[in-house]
């Protein structure tokens, strides 16, 4: 019942509401038009039948001898084979692709000797790049959500130690451009940290968990700010509550006055981390291969700038898009709660 009255409404609607759904769509076209046009006053040569292997390709893989020898035997077993090499000091099995292989019981091989060729579907630069850059924006939004959350409460908190500590935090981050902290990160902390785990017998960290660092410090500060405006809009008077029923300040703040920032800071972060995903274009700086970077290597290798960055760009809607779907969905979800 309750759905057949929603249908009914969504037809019973003025007709203004149709005008201006016509004036929308009439605008989105004359937008595309305008461009199209533009695309082809330009004086630039259009590859897009070029655009799809940076994407997804076909490579030729190469099964070479490490050794010099002959080829004592090659077994078919249904989609698979085994070539034997028999050499001086011994011999060495190659498996392979039974439809690839490129020599035949006693040749004479080499060291180096192609003895199979077959194809391998592989992730273009795009991908690759867009893989990296949902790597780095989970990882950095979960950390950054740790960072600002322990933030918001410090910053609310009645402990000036702690309150001026994350004041101090906030003004530098925020004061200070990302690329700056980036290559902090990476070339003086980062070079600090790799010499005492090297001290100590232990591996260097990648690039990429700087990259991380940089992106969890920059939004964990950005975070602080809303989880404190989002708790200090929630009216003294339910910690008061809380506090009569016998609740601790800790147990009041996780049970009551979270529950109900999270609803009203929910927007914010999704804003927040939907620019995080943008800002980590700039840890191309410290060979990080993200979505941009990885789409100016496309260009440096096709000569193709618009049809790599319109792709670059289009991607980067897609991660932004769904999240906004999700945290939309998130937020009806937790109105019904």
């Amino acid at each position: 019942m309750l759905k057949k009255s929603k249908n009914r409404r969504q037809f019973n609607r003025p007709t203004a509401y149709y005008i201006w759904v016509g004036v929308f769509f009439l605008f989105l076209s004359i937008l595309i038009g305008s461009f199209y046009y533009a695309s082809q006053k330009i004086e630039y040569i259009w590859r897009w039948n070029r655009l799809p292997i940076y994407f997804v390709y076909k490579d030729d893989i190469e099964i070479t001898s490490e050794i010099d020898g002959e080829v004592e035997a090659i077994v078919v077993k249904e989609k698979e084979a085994t070539i034997t090499i028999k050499g001086m000091g011994g011999s060495e099995s190659y498996q392979v692709p039974a439809g690839s292989i490129g020599v035949e019981e006693s040749d004479l091989i080499m060291p180096g000797d192609t003895l199979a060729v077959y194809q391998k579907w592989k992730p273009g630069l795009l991908i690759i790049g867009l893989w990296f850059t949902l790597k780095l924006s989970v990882i950095a939004t979960i950390f950054g959500i740790i960072i600002g959350t322990i933030g918001g409460l410090s910053r609310v908190s009645s402990n000036p130690a702690l309150k001026w500590f994350t004041i101090a935090y906030i003004e530098l981050i925020r004061g200070s451009p990302l690329m700056v902290q980036i290559l902090i990160w990476y070339f003086v902390l980062g070079t600090l940290i790799n010499d005492l785990l090297a001290t100590y017998g232990f591996g260097r960290l990648s690039a990429f968990w700087y990259g991380v660092a940089s992106l969890s410090c920059f939004a964990g500060a950005y975070v602080t700010e809303i989880v404190r405006a989002g708790i200090q809009s929630i009216h003294r008077t339910q910690t008061e509550a809380a506090r009569s029923l016998g609740m601790s300040y800790s147990q009041a703040m996780l049970h009551i006055i979270l529950p109900q920032a999270m609803r009203r800071i929910l927007p914010p972060l999704a804003g927040q981390f939907i620019s995080l995903i943008k800002d980590s274009s700039l840890l191309g700086i410290i060979a990080i291969r993200e979505l941009t970077k990885a789409a100016r290597e496309a260009v440096t290798a096709s000569l193709q700038p618009f049809e790599i960055y319109l792709a670059a760009a289009a991607l980067y809607l897609v991660l932004t898009f769904t999240l906004s779907m999700y945290v939309q969905r998130l937020e009806r979800k937790m109105a019904i709660v």
